[in-house]
C-alpha cells in the first residue's frame, strides 16, 4: 500500500488546515489530539462536533488511527468519503453550512459514509456495544458489528482502528479484530459512495484522544 498522508496529531501545528464544525476545543495534554464539546449535552445536537482534516482522498483507501476514550457517556464517529450531493467539495461556499447537528449531515446537501464505533451514550448503547456503519444522504443503517473497546474505567489504550475501502467494500478493525465487512454494491442509497474527505465527530459529554493519523492507498 502507498502512504498518502500521515499525522501524529501531536500539536496544535498538526492541526493546520482542519475544521472544526460546532463547539468544540482541541488541546494536547497528553501529546495527542484531545477533542471535547465546549457545550452541555443539555445543548441536544447543538453541542456535537465534527473535525475535518482538510486533504481530498481517492477511492479505495485505508484510514488508520489511534483512539483512546477519556470520558463517557457520549459516541465517537468516523466520516468518510465525505462530499457535496452533486459532487462538490466537503468545504464548497456554495453547501449549506453546517455547524454539528446531526442531521446536517445525514439529510444535508452531502454524502457520506459514517462508522460510529464508541456508541455509549444511551443505555441502550451501553448495554450492548456494537459498531454500526451508515450511508448517507438517508441514514441508512448497512452494517453492523461488535465493539470491542471497553468502558472508560477499563480501558487501556492506545486502541488501533484500522477502517478499509476497497472495490466497494468497506471492512472496520479495532486492534486487528474485524468487527463488520459491507460490500456496497448501489442497492441501498444509491451507488458506492468513492472520494472526499475523513473527519472525527463526536456526541457530547465525550472526551476522545487520537493520535497517528494515516491514509493509504489500495
Amino acid at each position: 500500500m502507498r502512504v498518502l498522508y500521515e499525522n501524529s496529531l501531536s500539536t496544535p501545528q498538526d492541526l493546520a488546515g482542519f475544521r472544526m464544525e460546532g463547539d468544540g476545543a482541541l488541546s494536547f495534554p497528553q501529546g495527542r489530539l484531545r477533542l471535547e464539546s465546549l457545550r452541555p449535552p443539555s445543548d441536544g445536537q447543538a453541542a456535537n462536533l465534527v473535525l475535518w482534516c482538510p486533504e481530498e482522498f481517492p477511492q479505495d483507501i485505508r484510514v488508520e488511527w489511534d483512539f483512546w476514550p477519556v470520558r463517557e457517556p457520549g459516541l465517537a464517529i468516523m466520516f468518510f468519503h465525505a462530499r457535496g450531493r452533486d459532487g462538490e467539495d466537503l468545504f464548497d461556499p456554495a453547501l449549506t453550512p453546517r455547524n454539528g447537528p446531526y442531521e446536517q449531515y445525514h439529510h444535508g446537501d452531502i454524502d457520506a459514509y459514517h462508522v460510529s464505533y464508541f456508541r455509549r451514550m444511551w443505555p441502550s448503547e451501553r448495554a450492548l456495544h456494537t459498531c454500526n456503519l451508515r450511508k448517507s444522504h438517508g441514514f441508512h443503517l448497512v452494517a453492523q458489528g461488535p465493539d470491542p473497546l471497553p468502558a472508560v474505567l477499563d480501558a487501556d489504550g492506545p486502541y488501533a482502528i484500522r477502517l478499509d475501502v476497497e472495490a466497494g467494500a468497506v471492512t472496520f478493525a479495532i486492534n486487528d479484530l474485524v468487527s463488520f465487512r459491507w460490500e456496497d454494491d448501489g442497492s441501498i442509497g444509491g451507488p458506492a459512495l468513492a472520494g472526499g474527505k475523513i473527519g472525527f465527530r463526536q456526541m457530547a459529554p465525550l472526551i476522545g484522544e487520537y493520535a497517528n493519523l494515516r491514509v493509504s492507498r489500495h
